[in-house]
């Protein structure tokens, strides 16, 4: 027979709870943010770049183009500084 209308949902789940293992300071200002994480983004570019050299394809073409992603997130992140704090 057809049940015109679902089911209730379950109990919902309870929510989550991030890990506090690792905090950023809630008083710490967005442009320091960006700029620790455009660094981090640097980094992260040069060290997939670095080891792409080191691999044959296509695990080198898939490093590479996670290196492209990492690159975009980087010049997304340096626009948002200039946008906080443009030197014009």
């Amino acid at each position: 027979m057809f049940k015109p209308t679902p089911n209730p949902p379950k109990a919902p789940a309870p929510p989550h709870n991030p890990s506090t293992m690792f905090l950023i300071a809630p008083d710490i200002n967005t442009e320091t943010l960006l700029a620790h994480a455009c660094e981090s983004l640097a980094s992260a570019s040069i060290m997939a770049s670095d080891l792409a050299g080191f691999l044959q394809s296509p695990h080198r073409n898939a490093l590479l183009g996670i290196a492209q992603i990492i690159m975009l997130g980087e010049l997304a992140v340096n626009r948002a500084l200039d946008n906080l704090d443009p030197q014009d």
